[in-house]
């Protein structure tokens, strides 16, 4: 008997830890930029990023502050980045490696307008509400 007290403890223990580690999940606000600027129209719940098929120059997804007069890059996080077709909606994953940067030019060698950009992150500690960016 006292050895099943013990492991259902033991369980009890490891089950609340595991819920206790699982509130920390996507607790940092992050987004993507293009050149440095904030691709994302607004930071809502309504907010949409697109980019011109002829777009250029470097792609970074960064934890981002958030201010009425500007939204800052701070630390630039890792990144892969897939392309979900407009006509099959299949998505591809285009960066094997992860990535802190990458020159939209090279994605959008790979991609017609209508398809989208899909960012990942590699960790669950960074939200990124807006992480599909149309293709026009």
């Amino acid at each position: 008997m006292k050895k099943t007290n013990r492991i259902t403890l033991i369980l009890v223990l490891c089950f609340f830890a595991h819920l206790s580690s699982g509130q920390n999940s996507f607790s940092n606000c992050s987004a993507i930029f293009l050149n440095n600027k904030m691709l994302v129209d607004e930071y809502t719940t309504e907010g949409k990023c697109a980019v011109s098929v002829e777009a250029k120059g470097d792609l970074t997804v960064s934890t981002v502050e958030l201010s009425s007069k500007e939204n800052k890059a701070i630390t630039p996080i890792l990144f892969q980045v897939a392309i979900r077709d407009k006509n099959t909606g299949t998505l591809m994953l285009v960066s094997k490696e992860k990535t802190e940067k990458v020159e939209i030019e090279k994605i959008l060698a790979k991609c017609k307008k209508g398809d989208f950009i899909i960012i990942l992150t590699m960790s669950d500690e960074f939200a990124l509400p807006h992480n599909t960016i149309l293709i026009q």
